[in-house]
C-alpha cells in the first residue's frame, strides 16, 4: 500500500466516521433441536458460549493491532422457530437463554428470534410470533425478525396483518424503555441469510455451522469525498467517485474479516458493505443525497440520487472483494441518520417519501416513530406496501416501525446509542380503509414464476 493510500485511510477513521459497523457470528442451533425445552435451552446455551466466546477479545485485539474502529460485536443464530416447533413449552425461554449467552459473552446485540412464514406456517412459527412481545420486553439484547414475503412464494397476509399487531403490542410493553421492543423487530420480504446488520441478522439454514460475517459502514467518508469533488462534476463522475471509496471501505472488511477467521477458526462468511448511517453529524446518508446537488433529502429528485448511490456501492464493493453479500447497499433509518432527522422535522421527508425511496435502497422503512395510537391495521397495510415493492422488484425491503406510546407528531422518541433519536412523523390516518383482514395470500407475480 502506498503511503498516500495509508494516510488516507488514516484520515477516514480519525475524521469521516469509517469503522466496522459489525463483526457477527453467525451459528446454526440445528444440532440443539430437543423435545424437551429446557434441555434444548442448554444446549443452545452451551453451544453459543463455546462457538463465540473468543468473539469480543478477538475483535478488541483486531481495532487495536489494525487501528480501525470495530463498534459491534454480535451473534445471529437459527431462526428460533425452528427450534421451538420440535417442543413444547414457551418460546421465550429461548429468549432468555439468548439473552444469556449475550450477557456472558459481552455482545451487543444477539439475532435469530426469528420465523419464516412467506409461504405458511409452522406450529414453531405461530408460537414464536405470538411470543415475540414478550420476548423483546424481558430482553435488552435479544432482536427479532418475521418474514412474510418473498418474490418467488408471494406475501403471506395472515403474516402482514399479525405482524402489525405485534409491533403494536411490543411497543406498548416497552412504553417505560422508549419504546425498544418494537426498534429491536424487523419485518422482512425477501429476507437474505447472511446478514450481519440487527435487528433482522439470522443464521440461515443454508450457511455452514458457523461463520464470520462483517457489516462495514461509512456514510461520512462518501460524503466527504463528493465534497471535494468539483462542483461541476457530471453524475456519471460523482459515481466513480463512489465506486472507488466503496472500494476501499470493502478492502478494510475484507482484511477484518479473514484476519477475525483465522484467530476464531471460524469460516469466512461475506462483507455486507452498507452505508449505515449514526447519529454523530457528518455520518448521514441523507448528507451524501445532498452533496449529489439536492437542496434537502426529501426533495424531488432523492429517489434517483438514492438509485444512483445503491448502484455504485454495490459496485465498488464487488471489485474489492468476491464475498459480498448480506444487504449491501444503502440504510435509510431515520432515527440514526442527522441529516434524515432534519429532513423529516422540516417536513419535507415524508413517510410515502420514504416509502418512494424504499423502491431502490438496500431495505426499507427503517426506524421510523409514528404517534402512539396509529392502528395496528395502518402499521400492517404499510408492511404490505413494503413486501409489494420488494416482492416484484426482487429486493429486500423491510420495515422496522415504532408506535411511540403517548406521543405525538413532532415529539422525539430517544432511543440513545447507535439507534438514536427520531421524531415522530405524520400518519394519514382519514380515509385509511385497510384490506389486510381479508388474510390468505397476495400470489407471487408472473415473472417470477418463469424465472
Amino acid at each position: 500500500m502506498q503511503t498516500n493510500e495509508i494516510l488516507e485511510t488514516i484520515k477516514m477513521i480519525d475524521e469521516e466516521y469509517l469503522d466496522i459497523r459489525t463483526v457477527t457470528i453467525g451459528i446454526s442451533l440445528l444440532d440443539c433441536i430437543d423435545p424437551d425445552i429446557q434441555v434444548a435451552c442448554k444446549k443452545v446455551e452451551e453451544k453459543i458460549c463455546r462457538v463465540a466466546k473468543d468473539l469480543v477479545p478477538v475483535a478488541e485485539e483486531i481495532s487495536r493491532t489494525y487501528g480501525i474502529p470495530i463498534v459491534n460485536k454480535r451473534i445471529a443464530v437459527t431462526p428460533i422457530a425452528l427450534l421451538a416447533g420440535a417442543c413444547e413449552g414457551d418460546p421465550v425461554e429461548f429468549a432468555l437463554t439468548l439473552e444469556r449467552c449475550a450477557c456472558r459473552l459481552g455482545v451487543d446485540f444477539i439475532g435469530g428470534y426469528s420465523a419464516l412464514v412467506q409461504k405458511g406456517y409452522t406450529k414453531g412459527d405461530r408460537k414464536l410470533i405470538a411470543s415475540i412481545p414478550e420476548a423483546l420486553a424481558r430482553t435488552q439484547h435479544v432482536c427479532a425478525s418475521v418474514n412474510i414475503g418473498s418474490t418467488k412464494a408471494g406475501i403471506n397476509m395472515d403474516a402482514v396483518k399479525e405482524m402489525g399487531e405485534m409491533i403494536t403490542k411490543s411497543a406498548e410493553l416497552t412504553q417505560d424503555n422508549n419504546c425498544l421492543g418494537a426498534a429491536k423487530l424487523v419485518v422482512f420480504c425477501n429476507a437474505p441469510e447472511d446478514n450481519p446488520f440487527m435487528a433482522g441478522a439470522f443464521h440461515g439454514v443454508g450457511e455452514a455451522d458457523a461463520i464470520i460475517n462483517v457489516g462495514v459502514s461509512g456514510p461520512g467518508v462518501v460524503r466527504a469525498t463528493l465534497a471535494k469533488a468539483s462542483k461541476h462534476a457530471t453524475m456519471d463522475e460523482l459515481a466513480d467517485l463512489i465506486k472507488r471509496t466503496a472500494f476501499k471501505i470493502t478492502r478494510m472488511g475484507q482484511l477484518v474479516g479473514t484476519v477475525a477467521s483465522q484467530k476464531l477458526g471460524i469460516p469466512f462468511g461475506i462483507v455486507d458493505l452498507s452505508l449505515a448511517p449514526t447519529p454523530a453529524i457528518g455520518d448521514s446518508v441523507a448528507y451524501i443525497l445532498e452533496e449529489m446537488g439536492l437542496e434537502t433529502c426529501g426533495a424531488y429528485g432523492t429517489t434517483a440520487c438514492l438509485a444512483m448511490l445503491n448502484d455504485a456501492v454495490k459496485k465498488g464493493g464487488v471489485m474489492a472483494t468476491s464475498n459480498v453479500g448480506g444487504l449491501s447497499g444503502a440504510f435509510i433509518p431515520v432515527s440514526e441518520d442527522a441529516g434524515m432527522i432534519a429532513a423529516a422535522q422540516s417536513g419535507v421527508l415524508t413517510l410515502e417519501k420514504l416509502e418512494a425511496m424504499t423502491a431502490v435502497c438496500s431495505v426499507g422503512l427503517d426506524m421510523i416513530v409514528v404517534p402512539g395510537n396509529t392502528p395496528s391495521t395502518i402499521i400492517s397495510g404499510i408492511i404490505a406496501d413494503e413486501a409489494a415493492i420488494g416482492m416484484v422488484n426482487s429486493k429486500t425491503t423491510a420495515v422496522r416501525i415504532i408506535p411511540a406510546i403517548g406521543k405525538t407528531v413532532g415529539e422525539e422518541l430517544d432511543f440513545g446509542g447507535l439507534l438514536g433519536h427520531g421524531p415522530v412523523m405524520l400518519v394519514n390516518m382519514e380515509n385509511n380503509a385497510v384490506f389486510v383482514n381479508r388474510g390468505g395470500r397476495i400470489p407471487a407475480p408472473l415473472q417470477a414464476l418463469k424465472n
